[in-house]
């Protein structure tokens, strides 16, 4: 199905036969094809709205790079669209960033919002990454001299390819400038606003964002609980649904 949001045509879909609304935004680079399995276990008591982000599956890309807060306007003005509530929120890695930043700002107010893999504080670096991140820097100046000024768009190309990150390197210009909009942002001051029960779910090996994320967004959000899945990494919940299914059984009622 398909509607405007921000100018854009947007995909989304609607699951479920219950009561209960539910909104899932998913991670970057991934579509709402990542609740298919969440849809299945929540269906008898939940109604669940998934859109795509721009960019994915097939809602439009932007024209311009956003930021964090025109994601959180696409995600609400998806919500008027649909007629929602105030809506349960679930958001993975990205989406989990949207949702903790529309409900801290206060424009929503869920009855309660879950977490997986959250994306939304800035990492702490490894010495190689900050190696590979600093050698790029120093090709990238070397690059503006007078004599290679005609050949640097294509060696920077190479050089990103070679130093940068997956989600990087997978995405058109405007989601590349996105992106590190978003990587650039911590929304870690203003998680002590968000006041509804929250829970998070984890995967124990998660290298993109590591566990130690979730533990210092459940010191800051007031009426957090976390749940880590053993074994597990950044899609925890499609690793080991069933464990992720029956944590949310749990919490959604």
């Amino acid at each position: 199905m398909f509607t405007e949001i921000k100018g854009l045509k947007t995909e989304y879909q609607i699951w479920g036969e219950g009561s209960i609304p539910v909104l899932l935004l998913h991670g970057w680079g991934a579509s709402f094809d990542t609740y298919r399995g969440i849809a299945a276990a929540l269906g008898d008591r939940c109604r669940l709205y998934a859109v795509n982000f721009p960019g994915c599956g097939g809602t439009e890309t932007m024209h311009e790079p956003w930021n964090l807060d025109d994601y959180c306007d696409f995600v609400l003005e998806f919500i008027n669209a649909m007629k929602l509530d105030n809506p349960i929120m679930i958001g993975h890695s990205h989406g989990g960033r949207v949702v903790m930043k529309t409900v801290a700002d206060g424009r929503v107010n869920p009855p309660e919002i879950v977490l997986l893999d959250a994306a939304g504080l800035i990492p702490k670096k490894s010495f190689r990454q900050k190696m590979r991140a600093r050698n790029f820097k120093i090709i990238k100046r070397v690059l503006t001299l007078p004599p290679l000024k005609n050949h640097t768009q294509s060696i920077l190309d190479r050089a990103r390819a070679h130093y940068g990150s997956a989600d990087y390197n997978a995405a058109p210009e405007v989601l590349r400038k996105t992106l590190v909009n978003l990587v650039n942002t911590d929304i870690r001051e203003i998680l002590p606003n968000i006041k509804c029960p929250t829970l998070l779910i984890w995967g124990e090996n998660d290298t993109a964002t590591p566990l130690e994320d979730a533990k210092t967004i459940e010191s800051l959000i007031p009426d957090a609980g976390l749940c880590i899945i053993k074994g597990t990494g950044h899609f925890s919940f499609c690793e080991k649904p069933y464990e992720a299914h029956a944590i949310l059984r749990s919490f959604i009622k």
